[in-house]
Protein backbone atom coordinates (compact mmCIF):
# COMPACT_ATOMS: atom_id res chain seq x y z
CA UNK A 1 0.00 0.00 0.00
CA UNK A 2 1.27 3.63 -1.00
CA UNK A 3 2.02 5.71 1.64
CA UNK A 4 -0.94 8.11 0.57
CA UNK A 5 -3.17 5.07 0.74
CA UNK A 6 -2.11 4.17 4.41
CA UNK A 7 -2.71 7.81 5.15
CA UNK A 8 -6.06 7.89 3.77
CA UNK A 9 -6.87 4.43 5.27
CA UNK A 10 -5.82 5.65 8.53
CA UNK A 11 -7.52 8.86 8.26
CA UNK A 12 -10.73 6.72 7.42
CA UNK A 13 -10.25 4.95 10.76
CA UNK A 14 -10.15 7.85 12.76
CA UNK A 15 -13.22 9.54 11.13
CA UNK A 16 -15.00 6.64 12.34
CA UNK A 17 -14.11 6.42 16.01
CA UNK A 18 -15.08 10.47 15.79
CA UNK A 19 -18.58 9.61 14.64
CA UNK A 20 -18.47 7.07 17.19
CA UNK A 21 -17.87 9.75 19.90
CA UNK A 22 -20.66 12.30 18.19
CA UNK A 23 -22.98 9.51 18.33
CA UNK A 24 -22.13 8.78 22.26
CA UNK A 25 -24.23 9.96 24.48
CA UNK A 26 -23.33 11.56 28.09
CA UNK A 27 -24.58 8.87 30.00
CA UNK A 28 -21.54 6.75 27.87
CA UNK A 29 -18.85 5.22 30.52
CA UNK A 30 -15.43 7.10 30.18
CA UNK A 31 -13.60 3.98 29.34
CA UNK A 32 -16.00 3.92 26.57
CA UNK A 33 -15.54 7.61 25.34
CA UNK A 34 -12.00 7.85 26.36
CA UNK A 35 -11.01 4.60 23.96
CA UNK A 36 -12.17 6.16 21.02
CA UNK A 37 -11.19 9.30 21.91
CA UNK A 38 -7.47 7.69 22.29
CA UNK A 39 -8.14 5.53 18.51
CA UNK A 40 -9.11 8.47 16.93
CA UNK A 41 -6.02 10.41 17.87
CA UNK A 42 -3.70 7.33 17.46
CA UNK A 43 -5.33 6.88 14.15
CA UNK A 44 -4.82 10.72 13.19
CA UNK A 45 -0.98 10.45 14.14
CA UNK A 46 -0.47 7.81 12.32
CA UNK A 47 -1.90 9.04 9.14
CA UNK A 48 -0.20 11.96 9.13
CA UNK A 49 2.82 10.16 9.57
CA UNK A 50 2.40 7.95 6.84
CA UNK A 51 1.00 11.35 4.48
CA UNK A 52 4.65 12.18 5.10
CA UNK A 53 5.84 9.31 3.39
CA UNK A 54 7.01 7.51 6.67
CA UNK A 55 6.76 4.94 8.64
CA UNK A 56 4.82 5.07 11.75
CA UNK A 57 5.67 2.80 14.85
CA UNK A 58 3.01 0.38 16.00
CA UNK A 59 2.16 1.70 19.31
CA UNK A 60 -0.63 2.90 21.30
CA UNK A 61 1.09 5.57 22.73
CA UNK A 62 0.36 9.07 21.69
CA UNK A 63 3.34 10.37 23.21
CA UNK A 64 5.21 7.97 20.81
CA UNK A 65 3.58 9.17 17.17
CA UNK A 66 3.85 12.93 18.57
CA UNK A 67 7.44 12.46 19.24
CA UNK A 68 8.08 10.93 15.72
CA UNK A 69 6.22 13.82 13.89
CA UNK A 70 8.65 15.77 16.35
CA UNK A 71 11.56 14.47 14.59
CA UNK A 72 10.20 15.50 10.88
CA UNK A 73 10.42 19.17 12.53
CA UNK A 74 6.35 19.12 13.08
CA UNK A 75 4.49 21.16 15.30
CA UNK A 76 2.59 19.64 17.26
CA UNK A 77 2.42 21.65 20.02
CA UNK A 78 -1.51 22.39 20.24
CA UNK A 79 -2.24 18.64 20.02
CA UNK A 80 0.23 17.59 23.10
CA UNK A 81 -2.57 17.65 25.71
CA UNK A 82 -4.06 14.44 23.51
CA UNK A 83 -1.26 12.16 25.16
CA UNK A 84 -3.24 11.75 28.40
CA UNK A 85 -5.24 9.29 26.69
CA UNK A 86 -2.83 6.34 25.72
CA UNK A 87 -4.34 4.46 29.49
CA UNK A 88 -7.63 4.67 27.49
CA UNK A 89 -6.09 2.17 24.50
CA UNK A 90 -5.87 -0.65 27.10
CA UNK A 91 -5.27 -0.28 30.94
CA UNK A 92 -8.86 1.96 31.56
CA UNK A 93 -10.40 -0.54 28.82
CA UNK A 94 -9.93 -3.13 30.94
CA UNK A 95 -9.00 -1.78 34.41
CA UNK A 96 -11.62 1.25 34.57
CA UNK A 97 -10.18 4.84 34.98
CA UNK A 98 -11.62 4.45 39.01
CA UNK A 99 -13.15 7.34 40.84
CA UNK A 100 -10.63 9.46 41.71
CA UNK A 101 -10.28 10.44 37.93
CA UNK A 102 -11.25 13.58 36.56
CA UNK A 103 -14.08 13.37 34.16
CA UNK A 104 -13.04 13.89 30.29
CA UNK A 105 -14.14 17.14 29.26
CA UNK A 106 -15.80 15.64 25.97
CA UNK A 107 -16.81 18.78 24.69
CA UNK A 108 -13.27 20.47 24.49
CA UNK A 109 -11.13 16.89 23.55
CA UNK A 110 -13.93 16.31 20.89
CA UNK A 111 -12.95 19.42 19.19
CA UNK A 112 -9.20 18.97 19.56
CA UNK A 113 -9.15 15.63 18.18
CA UNK A 114 -11.84 17.07 15.27
CA UNK A 115 -8.81 19.97 14.66
CA UNK A 116 -6.42 17.40 14.37
CA UNK A 117 -8.16 15.23 11.64
CA UNK A 118 -8.30 18.58 10.02
CA UNK A 119 -4.71 19.32 10.32
CA UNK A 120 -4.45 15.38 8.70
CA UNK A 121 -6.54 15.80 5.99
CA UNK A 122 -5.11 19.23 5.02
CA UNK A 123 -1.71 17.38 5.37
CA UNK A 124 -2.79 14.16 2.96
CA UNK A 125 -4.89 16.57 0.51
CA UNK A 126 -2.04 19.33 0.34
CA UNK A 127 1.05 16.63 -0.78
Amino acid sequence: MSDLKCAEAMLGAAERDLLTLRSMSGEAPEESFGFHLQQATEKALKAWIAARGEEYPLTHSIETLLRRLRTFSVDTEHFEGLDQFTPYAVTFRYEGVGLEAEPIDRQAMMALVETLLERVRAEIHGR
